[in-house]
């Protein structure tokens, strides 16, 4: 049974959490207490999380209660979240989601779990995630198969699909994931919530395990676009002299007048469930109403870059793990699908992965092109919703494809290029599954890309929507 206290904290924004903390109105302690019985009550059946904090976060919320009193650092001072398992925590194992790693306790902190805790938030635990990141289901092999709040047969996305999982199911108020290929947007798209995959480079992934270095990126997930932008802010490096930094207090009040939503010619509509169309094109006119006007933008090469982006990843994963001592040494201790995947590595060619950095630089220019003409790019985050647990296989437009290549397909083009990107609910299927809108700015554009962003979430309601998991 849910306690009152439980069901009143568990969807509360960190906006509305904080400012009852400012206020002590409640503590932390009671929101920590809240977050842990939740979890007790419904990982269980979700699987969303790897190891939890139990005692640890109590302890720092009891801590944050009597540094509260003396002084509040900010808006994530006291309040619950958790980071995806390959994130390093000093004292909490990491796991990465393998058998390698299973008993991993690292020594110190990543960089961006020292910056969340310098800023007062509080740990819960670690959240399931594909093996080593290297999956688009979160299906793990080793610690089980994480599943969707809004119907339990189905994926939540992955890799970080824990903590799409977790966040969207109340467990805690935000987490922080990883994106190399769709990793952070592809479970918001299907658990409902919002992800923001920043530029490339603006998050540290010191004491982060790999796995494509240069596509790897690591950014927040959240139930608003204004909680995404405060743990942005939160574990953000620094940007560029003429760049304008996000800052969540402002959201409200710098609406955006007039703007220009490039609408792709290429790629991104091509084979798409008829549901996520209709929502998308509903979304656009959203935002048209609140300023925007619409233009199609060319994109000439990105259709030539699923090969080389592709060659890219295998190449720079199993680099890594040659590395580190674990392949093939360790072979035997990976699930056969990766360790198929790190034997492909071996076999690109230095010519291949060269040429694909070249093309890497052609499809960047198609798209800083367009951003001199638009300030956003519109499309469909994943092209379908939620898939059942197990699919190897969907059928989009009477066409089929396998789910990994479906659910990346949209999303790597801003991995490829470095483009910050951002996932949010845009509309449910009749089957009661979230869909998610991507938009895509020009590199260092959080800011504004956040802005339009809260704009169209404060003009729908796809965001206040919650599983029923009682």
């Amino acid at each position: 049974m849910t306690s009152r206290l439980e069901s009143e904290l568990a969807f509360l924004s960190i906006v509305e959490a904080s400012r009852l903390l400012r206020r002590r109105e409640i503590s932390s302690a009671e929101l920590v207490s809240a977050a842990l019985s939740r979890i007790a009550r419904l990982n269980p059946s979700l699987n969303a999380f790897i190891t939890v904090a139990d005692d640890a976060a109590r302890r720092e919320a009891q801590r944050a209660d009597r540094e509260i009193r003396r002084g509040w650092r900010g808006p994530l001072h006291g309040i619950p979240i958790s980071l995806k398992d390959n994130i390093e925590t000093r004292g909490i194992r990491t796991t990465a989601g393998s058998k390698i790693l299973g008993s991993f306790i690292p020594a110190k902190n990543s960089v961006i779990a020292e910056q969340l805790a310098r800023a007062g938030a509080i740990l819960v635990g670690k959240t399931n995630l594909h093996e080593f990141a290297y999956g688009v289901t979160t299906e793990n092999p080793f610690f089980g198969a994480t599943h969707n709040p809004w119907l339990r047969d189905r994926i939540p996305g992955g890799s970080s699909g824990g903590s799409g999982a977790a966040v969207a199911a109340g467990l805690c108020f935000a987490s922080v994931g990883t994106d190399t290929g769709g990793s952070i947007r592809i479970p918001s798209s299907l658990c409902g919530i919002v992800g923001l995959k920043p530029t490339f480079g603006l998050v540290s992934l010191e004491g982060v395990v790999p796995l494509a270095e240069s596509l790897d990126h690591a950014g927040p997930m959240a139930r608003s676009v204004a909680d995404a932008s405060i743990m942005l802010e939160a574990i953000a490096g620094g940007y560029p002299d003429l760049a304008r930094p996000p800052d969540f207090r402002k959201l409200r009040k710098k609406r955006p007048a007039r703007f220009r939503i490039g609408w792709p010619k290429q790629y991104f509509f091509c084979r798409i469930d008829d549901e996520v169309f209709r929502a998308v094109k509903n979304a656009v006119k959203t935002l048209e109403s609140l300023g925007g006007r619409a233009a199609e933008v060319s994109l000439s090469h990105l259709d030539d870059s699923v090969a080389p982006s592709t060659n890219i990843a295998l190449a720079e994963a199993t680099q890594y793990h040659e590395s580190r001592g674990y392949f093939p040494k360790r072979a035997d201790e990976y699930s056969p699908d990766l360790r198929r995947r790190l034997e492909q590595g071996r076999e690109v060619r230095a010519v291949d992965y060269l040429r694909a950095r070249e093309q890497q630089r052609e499809v960047m220019h198609d798209f800083d092109a367009a951003f001199e003409r638009v300030n956003v790019i519109v499309a469909p985050t994943t092209p379908i919703a939620a898939p059942a647990l197990g699919s190897k296989e969907v059928s989009i437009a009477g066409e089929k494809e396998t789910v990994r290549s479906a659910l990346l397909r949209l999303n790597r083009p801003a991995n490829y290029t470095g483009h910050p990107a951002i996932s949010l609910p845009c509309g449910f299927t009749r089957a009661g599954l979230p869909i998610g809108l991507q938009i895509i700015g020009p590199h260092w554009g959080e800011a504004g890309l956040l802005e339009i962003a809260f704009a169209y979430e404060q003009a729908t309601n796809w965001h206040k929507k919650r599983p029923d998991l009682e």
